[in-house]
């Protein structure tokens, strides 16, 4: 049994799902379950529509609708064609259409969208997009069944950004996925959507499909997952910013969770954790190109001084002054409590003995953040930064990799420098608008000829 994940490009028009079908074909012999992402470009639309809603613009967002919905209906049109199927997915399509603009006008009285109102209708594209390939694989041949993600996918009521329940998951996926797989049938649900245990929609957050799929595989014991995009697979650096970056073909678990939580676009950073838990490996291909070696994400990959690199901008940067800090213990304990209330993850951490610096790229919390740290000191706030990470699990193993790091980019300012707990992180902080051109020379360094 394997778990197949399709992005939003891979199932964005009619050509697409149709090379989805015979990639699906392909993996029948090995008992697929299908994970779909919405359209592309979907879930921004289905954002804008309950935002406009909100704000009183509810022409806007009934427009918004009607597009969806003319994209959806014609893209089923083409696919099905004179299928006896079509006229029942026109029928769920358009109720499921009708729901949203209803939601859409319950926004707009109410002038108001709160996280629970924005779930509810960004889950639309991924139960859409499903309904739409679950048809069109049976009519090319496939015996394929939806499932509601709602009955598999068990969360909390953390609306956005749900935390899956792992253990209910299991019992959830067993009891459905299983049997249908055992039957013959290709089970298939949207990622990203989940549901609390009194069926309240939930989503897990943007990049939440990838994450769907790796935690299905994990209660499911799958022999591999397998993530379908519209990249050749993991690469040396981000091909829009580095032009020759390279394929990685195999990767370690722990490299490319870093790479993904640094910056890789490639997969959700939380997609690794539960097929690290139990040793599932993970490829990543690309949909335009199914014959295409891509990259395979496993535990014995060549351990390398530097694999790769990733980059990010808008970096903030919190910088927290008390001269309480010095000797005292617990002071670090109670400071990232702060960020723990405010959900804030924090990437990077500087210290000294009376100033503790830490990056955040979410600044949504950003002015509550600083009103509680300034109950702990003195609170500096520099914006416009970026963080290049340098990733490789023997990077610790010598300095001469760090040394020809720094070399490199020894032109530009570099705000702080950190070297991860694991040993195969270097992480620098430069200025937002410099890190491109810092990707660009450590490519060049660690990579030479790659542009060629």
């Amino acid at each position: 049994m394997i778990v197949v994940k399709f992005g939003g490009t891979s199932v964005g028009d009619t050509a697409a799902i149709d090379r989805l079908a015979e990639i699906v074909r392909s993996r029948q012999p090995r008992r697929p379950i299908v994970v779909v992402s919405a359209m592309g470009g979907a879930t921004n639309a289905l954002l804008a529509i309950a935002e406009q809603a909100s704000d009183g613009q509810l022409i806007s967002a009934i427009r918004g609708v009607e597009a969806l919905r003319e994209r959806h209906l014609s893209t089923a049109e083409e696919l099905l064609r004179d299928a006896p199927e079509l006229e029942d997915l026109t029928g769920e399509l358009s109720a499921t259409f009708d729901e949203l603009a209803s939601l859409a006008e319950a926004l707009s009285v109410l002038g108001h969208a709160t996280a629970r109102s924005r779930d509810a209708i960004a889950a639309k594209g991924e139960i859409l997009s499903s309904l739409l390939v679950t048809a069109a694989l049976r009519t090319r041949g496939i015996p394929a069944e939806h499932v509601e993600a709602s009955a598999v996918m068990i969360t909390n009521d953390q609306y956005g950004r749900a935390e899956p329940r792992q253990e209910r998951i299991a019992e959830a996926a067993q009891r459905t996925f299983r049997p249908l797989v055992e039957r013959g049938l290709v089970p298939i649900v949207g990622g990203y959507v989940g549901a609390t245990e009194l069926g309240i929609v939930t989503t897990l957050g943007r990049g939440g499909s990838d994450y769907s799929a790796a935690l299905f595989g994990a209660a499911l014991g799958a022999e591999a997952i397998e993530i379908w995009t519209d990249v050749d697979g993991m690469l040396t650096a981000d091909p829009r910013v580095v032009q020759g970056a390279r394929l990685i073909e195999r990767i370690r678990f722990d490299e490319a969770s870093e790479l993904a939580s640094f910056g890789a676009k490639v997969l959700h950073p939380s997609t690794i954790t539960p097929a690290v838990r139990l040793g599932i490996p993970v490829y990543i291909y690309n949909a335009r190109k199914p014959d295409g070696r891509g990259t395979l994400i496993t535990f014995d990959a060549p351990k390398r001084a530097v694999t790769a690199l990733a980059g990010k901008q808008g970096v903030t940067v919190l910088r927290v002054r008390s001269p309480r800090m010095l000797l005292q213990h617990g002071f670090l304990r109670t400071l990232f409590d702060v960020f723990d209330r405010h959900r804030t993850s924090v990437d990077v951490v500087a210290t000294s003995e009376v100033t503790v610096s830490v990056t955040v790229d979410d600044a949504t919390h950003l002015d509550s953040l600083v009103v509680d740290l300034s109950q702990l000191g003195d609170v500096s706030v520099e914006r416009n930064r970026g963080i290049v990470a340098i990733v490789g699990a023997g990077l610790g193993d010598s300095s001469e990799a760090m040394s020809r790091a720094l070399a490199a980019i020894r032109a530009m300012r570099v705000h702080m420098l950190s070297l991860s707990a694991s040993g195969i992180n270097l992480t620098m902080l430069v200025d937002g608008d410099k890190v491109s051109e810092a990707m660009r020379l450590l490519h060049e360094e660690f990579f030479p000829g790659a542009a060629a």
